[in-house]
């Protein structure tokens, strides 16, 4: 928020400099972003007036005008279009200095001498763009500086403000925490009840009274809008971002920079029937204020009248309803609005105003009265006019209600780390508006005030209490604890050594957002119902992910639209899954591999990658494990039929890899064969102790077998049968061979083993080792069907 120091001063004044007080905005938790001049430096610019202008004798665009400060008369040449005699203006003399060094001379324009400059905005700073001379008010004292007429000798200074401190986004709420901080006084201007003078009410009917507990309304008739917005008021809005439209709407922009309060004034004329604050109907449209139409959302609060709608509440009016030229009665609103009815509203809409930037945070749910009756006082001294009675429509149950919060006294100092009485602490927070509610041996139960949504626990409490007393004041203690090193499960293997033995495969980090595109999730996971945003950033990040390959998927497209060959890509992060109303959130670890299998060189052919080498790749990330996984054959929604497997660990599923599924990379525009992986951390990151044994000094015993099965059966099951039944001398065996083809007949293939046996302590015998051979034979005979083949 943007506000003027010269304003603030109005409300408090403490006796100090700019610096100190942007320094001590800052440590009071409202930093500051930053500060500027109100205007750039200049001189010898005072207020004069045309008394006389004249067509110039050599140029059409151009007048000769007769300019006084009051004391002496001066010719001057000027090209503005508003000129015009009886005008008073800034005027720059002979000798004056202007912004970026621009020095006034006497000078002779097509042949008529010109002894100074009228000046516009945009010549002062005070503008970027102009479109004539800078008109001030009749009554502008001749002669004296612009600079003090003005004020011009300000600061603006930029605040930005935290959610939870919407108390502040005011010069009421900013001179509060100042007079606060410096124990000053706080110089509020008398707002006192405007007597009515009219009976005439218009009628309103809330039926969100959970959204919109509180309207208060009045009528104005006989408003006068050519009239001009007094220069200060323009000046003030100025400084804190807002351009002068016309009275009305500049009074409702002040009060709401002044009190904090977000106001709206209606065309009384364009009203039917009552105001109604309700939820939007279906299929309804509003053009806004800004000349946007747009479809309101059924669950957006409008206001409306008894035939349309009229305004998005809390965030922007209606274009027909609001003040313009031909107004002559009006209907002021203002409103308390529950936060969560307008939070994410504005920006569902593509729009942020400032008054949907306060109703979102919370605005004080007892000033819409005040602020009314401030509205009235300024527009009855601006635009005249004859104000009905305020009309309030009240919903007491769902006003929000002042925090009642404990405070313990030995907290403070547990916390804060020194030691405050009890007369200090409750002089601090009756500075801030807190009111003792009940005293007790241990500390205190205050009320919060209704202008702070942001106090509702003990260390609330504590904050402010640290903010008023200065964190600069606060002990310096070093933190003492026990330093101890947790022990790490030997059999656990860590995620980092996961991450170091996949970039030794040539695979690389990503790190991807956990929200995903719902379109592209449901490619991956149809059957996994996806957990939305309530609010998100945008519509291609509106769901939590269910796997981490919608991530990967996408970096993979975006690095092969930047002619990334080769890629392979790992990440591991948490995934979302919905299980009986209830998100599980599952560590995983994933990968992506697209594109040749060999960076390009000439040693061998290039070949893309295939179901085998991604395979590989695993098998050798839970070697590095050691533990006992399987393989198994699989289908999965996303991944190619026959080129999908599911990693087994005690007959439970760990993990699934295989090659996408053809049109899924055709949806998404990649280009060739992708294959993925995605691992369950928690379920393979448990290995075996290294437990050391001898080496035998006694020869190995292998023999070779050739046996015949269904094409069908993984060697897998093979392996388990060798494993069973080989006997506990076994120490290894290897497939080295698979054919198929019309010698082993249809639908079988030929496996060829071998097996090596070693005894640790004495020379194995032939018929002990025959005797294990000879059981591997009968057991896959028995249990898988095998055959020797001849």
């Amino acid at each position: 928020m943007k506000f003027s120091e010269q304003w603030l001063r109005e409300w408090t004044n403490p006796e100090l400099s700019t610096e100190a007080l942007v320094q001590q905005i800052t440590m009071a938790g409202l930093e500051v972003d930053g500060t500027e001049p109100v205007a750039p430096a200049f001189d010898g610019v005072v207020i004069a007036e045309v008394n006389q202008v004249e067509p110039h004798p050599d140029a059409d665009k151009l007048r000769i005008c007769s300019v006084t400060d009051g004391s002496d008369s001066y010719q001057v040449v000027c090209g503005a279009p508003n000129v015009h005699a009886g005008m008073r203006v800034p005027f720059a003399k002979v000798g004056a200095l202007l912004p970026k060094d621009f020095k006034i001379t006497k000078a002779k324009i097509r042949g008529v001498e010109s002894f100074g400059m009228l000046c516009a905005e945009e010549e002062l700073g005070l503008a970027e763009k102009s479109d004539g001379l800078m008109a001030l008010a009749p009554n502008a004292p001749l002669g004296d500086s612009i600079r003090s007429y003005l004020q011009l000798d300000d600061t603006i200074i930029d605040v930005d403000l935290t959610p939870n401190r919407s108390d502040c986004l005011s010069i009421l709420g900013l001179a509060r925490e100042v007079a606060t901080l410096n124990r000053g006084i706080l110089e509020e201007p008398e707002i006192g009840e405007i007597e009515k003078a009219v009976e005439d009410v218009f009628p309103v009917r809330i039926e969100a009274p959970e959204a919109c507990p509180r309207y208060v309304g009045r009528i104005i008739k006989g408003v006068d809008i050519s009239k001009k917005t007094p220069q200060w008021m323009v000046e003030k809005l100025r400084r804190s971002g807002l351009r002068s439209i016309d009275p009305v709407v500049d009074v409702t922009n002040f009060v709401m920079l002044e009190l904090g309060q977000p106001m709206h004034a209606f065309d009384l004329a364009e009203l039917s029937g009552a105001i109604v604050v309700r939820h939007a109907k279906a299929e309804e449209k509003l053009v806004l204020l800004d000349g946007q139409e747009i479809a309101i959302q059924e669950q957006t609060l409008v206001i409306a009248d008894e035939e349309k709608p009229l305004a998005l509440a809390g965030i922007m009016g209606g274009e027909h309803s609001g003040v313009s030229r031909e107004t002559r009665d009006i209907f002021l609103e203002s409103a308390f609005f529950a936060p969560l009815a307008i939070a994410g509203k504005a920006r569902s809409y593509g729009l942020h105003t400032d008054s949907s930037h306060r109703f979102e945070r919370g605005v004080d749910w007892r000033h819409q009265a005040r602020a009314v009756e401030r509205a009235t006082q300024l527009l009855l001294d601006i635009v005249g006019g004859a104000p009905g009675p305020v009309i309030e429509n009240v919903n007491k149950e769902h006003l929000p209600e002042a925090a009642l919060v404990s405070l313990r006294h030995q907290k403070i100092d547990e916390v804060l780390g020194i030691h405050l009485d009890r007369t200090e602490v409750e002089e601090i927070l009756a500075r801030l508006g807190l009111i003792v509610e009940k005293v007790n041996k241990d500390g205190w139960i205050f009320k919060s005030p209704s202008h702070r949504f942001d106090m509702a626990i003990e260390v609330d409490l504590i904050e402010e209490i640290a903010r008023i007393y200065g964190y600069n004041k606060l002990p310096t203690t070093e933190s003492v604890g026990r330093m101890v090193i947790p022990s790490l499960p030997e059999e656990k293997t860590s995620l980092r050594k996961l991450k170091l033995h996949l970039t030794s495969l040539g695979y690389q980090e990503a790190v991807t957002y956990s929200f995903v595109d719902p379109e592209i999730q449901r490619l991956i996971e149809p059957e996994l119902e996806s957990i939305p945003l309530a609010n998100p950033i945008a519509s291609d990040m509106s769901d939590m992910r269910t796997s981490l390959w919608p991530g990967l998927l996408k970096a993979a497209v975006y690095n092969q639209n930047r002619q990334q060959e080769r890629i392979r890509l790992f990440e591991s992060g948490l995934r979302f899954v919905k299980v009986n109303d209830n998100i599980v959130q599952e560590p995983m670890l994933a990968g992506l591999i697209v594109g040749p299998a060999e960076s390009e060189n000439w040693t061998q052919a290039k070949r893309p990658v295939d179901f085998y080498d991604v395979k590989g790749d695993v098998e050798a990330l839970l070697a590095s494990i050691d533990g006992d996984f399987s393989w198994k054959s699989a289908r999965h929604p996303a991944l190619h039929p026959g080129q999908t497997a599911v990693v087994m660990r005690d007959e439970v599923s760990v993990g699934t890899l295989g090659g996408l599924h053809p049109k899924i990379a055709k949806t998404l525009n990649l280009n060739g064969s992708v294959y993925l992986f995605e691992l369950f951390l928690n379920s393979i990151a448990n290995g075996r102790v290294p437990k050391y044994e001898g080496l035998s000094r006694f020869p190995e015993i292998r023999r070779d077998l050739a046996i015949i099965i269904d094409e069908s059966t993984p060697y897998t099951e093979v392996a388990q049968v060798i494993r069973d039944c080989a006997g506990e001398w076994r120490v290894n065996h290897q497939i080295f061979d698979v054919y198929q083809g019309e010698s082993v007949g249809q639908g079988k293939k030929s496996l060829a083993m071998g097996i090596v046996w070693r005894h640790p302590e004495r020379t194995l015998r032939d018929e002990e080792v025959t005797e294990a051979f000879n059981n591997v034979i009968s057991e896959l005979n028995d249990r898988l069907g095998a055959s020797l083949r001849s």
